[in-house]
């Protein structure tokens, strides 16, 4: 079968360009199959194909630990936003998912000055 002739859109090899899914890894099979809508492409197509992977991890400094006035410390990767309490620009926050896990996650908020906090429900 041959994929530009017969395709919806234009895509990268590694997805299936009559869905946009990712296309599994090529293995014995002499074919690969979407596993979204059952679109087949020949294994030959991937020969000589070279898949490069990288993993970026955050920068040291994007997550630190900030001691308040009693000591407790305060974890999370910091952001540009004013504390309405005290007005210190600078708060920790972090995520999390509090309702079903169609709906977005909540932000909590943490003042790196006086330790208070807030949520915020995207």
């Amino acid at each position: 079968m041959e994929p530009d002739t017969l395709s919806s859109f234009q895509a990268d090899p590694d997805f299936c360009p009559e869905c946009g899914t990712i296309l599994p890894l090529p293995g014995i099979q002499e074919w690969v199959i979407c596993r979204g809508c059952s679109f087949s492409i020949n294994i030959r197509d991937f020969e000589g194909r070279v898949i490069q992977t990288s993993i970026e991890f955050n920068k040291p400094d994007s997550l630190t630990l900030k001691t308040v006035n009693d000591g407790q410390k305060i974890k999370g990767p910091m952001i540009e936003r004013k504390c309405p309490q005290c007005g210190h620009e600078g708060m920790a926050y972090h995520t999390r998912q509090m309702r079903s896990a169609d709906e977005g996650q909540t932000i909590f908020y943490t003042c790196i000055q006086c330790k208070f906090q807030e949520k915020e429900d995207s």
